[in-house]
């Protein structure tokens, strides 16, 4: 028996939420037979399956009944002061518990600070490209967005002239091994970034969910480390999907007192608080320095990861491309011929039963490049990266050689 919908009206906001461009290649890469390397998915391998079991194990054993009540909104006080301890290690000594509050998942406080800074047509700053997740985000709130210019170095001060920072309601960064280029600002320039941001008044969104999968150069002080001794404000984001599992959905902000205070408002009316039962096994597994013990396992295994694919790309890749070599994180950079559109070239890839994401989506104004690509390469296998690197490199060649005979 049929029934006549009702009708009925969604928002305007809600008529202009778009589907995230990498979620929609992931549906495809469900097909067994596809070399997938879309996703920004952490490697499997690396989850303390036994660890985190034992850590919930403990937390319901002698402290069942507190972890399955409700919780503070700003969340569980032990673990807020794990975190703002463990920021000593990127600089920023002297952070208080009243400065962190525990989120579920980074893209949740994305959420929050959208919601917190933006207004229709408010100017935000972004890098060009920058990480397709916040964009999604910001952009229900409708911001107009201005570019800040990157290099191979990533950020690059110099482009924050007082046209680009004047009216500027925050800039957002991705200063360790940035999704989706992998490249890393250098000190000299996150000190100019702070001291620059400083000058202006703008805040800064120091994104940081990749700076513990560093496996070669030297490690840096952070932005909010940095930033507080400049004199700027800077919102720390940090994320436990990469250090232990993203299934866990838990993720912190830190910022001075009175952002904290309207951001624990903010998240009152969206979920309350995030689950303490949670909160209470993270804090039981990472109390007592499991990470030091973890970590340099995941690392490892992302940097053979990381070579395997940059060894393919050196044989198979024609000459007219460039990438990045990231010294940590998930990701790298390709920069094609360039009229050859990654997204014609996906295409083709897929019909060869490989997936990548199109840089496009990545950017934010009007500088896009449709000659530009995303690589993942840590939960593909060394035979599967070699195999599906030969591909796309016979892929690119054919288009350049397309190109050439247009030409002539």
């Amino acid at each position: 028996m049929s029934s006549t919908a009702q009708p009925y009206t969604f928002s305007q906001r809600a008529q202009k939420i778009t589907s995230s461009t990498i979620r929609e290649i992931l549906k495809v890469t469900e097909r067994p037979e596809i070399i997938s390397f879309a996703g920004g998915l952490p490697a499997p391998q690396g989850f303390p399956v036994d660890t985190i079991n034992a850590a919930y194990d403990r937390v319901l054993r002698e402290n069942g009944r507190s972890a399955l009540q409700y919780g503070p909104t700003e969340g569980y006080a032990p673990l807020r002061a794990w975190v703002a301890n463990d920021l000593k290690r990127v600089g920023a000594a002297h952070v208080s518990p009243d400065e962190v509050l525990i989120v579920s998942g980074s893209q949740q406080a994305l959420d929050m600070l959208g919601k917190l800074f933006i207004d229709p047509g408010s100017k935000v700053l972004v890098e060009s490209p920058s990480y397709l997740g916040a964009l999604q985000s910001f952009s229900l709130f409708e911001p107009r967005y201005q570019s800040v210019a990157t290099d191979a170095g990533g950020l690059v001060p110099e482009a924050l002239t007082d046209e680009c920072v004047r009216d500027a309601r925050f800039i957002y960064a991705l200063p360790n091994f940035q999704n989706p280029t992998g490249t890393t600002l250098n000190l000299e320039r996150r000190k100019a970034l702070v001291a620059r941001c400083a000058q202006a008044g703008v805040p800064i969104i120091e994104d940081d969910p990749y700076g513990d999968l560093r496996y070669a150069g030297q490690a840096l002080p952070g932005l909010l480390g940095l930033g507080r001794a400049a004199g700027a404000t800077v919102i720390r984001l940090g994320s436990f999907s990469k250090v232990l599992a993203p299934g866990l959905r838990l993720g912190y902000i830190v910022a001075p007192q009175p952002i904290i205070a309207k951001l624990v408002q903010i998240k009152q009316a969206t979920d309350l608080h995030t689950a303490t039962l949670t909160q209470m096994a993270v804090y039981e597994a990472v109390n007592g320095g499991f990470l030091e013990t973890h970590l340099p396992t995941v690392r490892e295994l992302y940097k053979q990861q990381c070579g395997y694919m940059l060894k393919a790309m050196e044989e198979f890749f024609p000459a007219t491309t460039a990438w990045t070599h990231p010294e940590g994180g998930m990701f790298l950079w390709v920069t094609l011929p360039e009229h050859i559109d990654a997204s014609e070239l996906l295409a083709r890839a897929i019909q060869q039963n490989v997936a990548f994401v199109p840089g496009e989506p990545f950017y934010a104004g009007d500088d896009r490049r449709i000659n530009t690509l995303r690589l993942s390469f840590v939960t593909v296998p060394e035979d599967k990266i070699r195999q599906g690197i030969a591909i796309l490199g016979r892929l690119i060649n054919e288009s350049v050689v397309g190109l050439n005979s247009k030409a002539a």
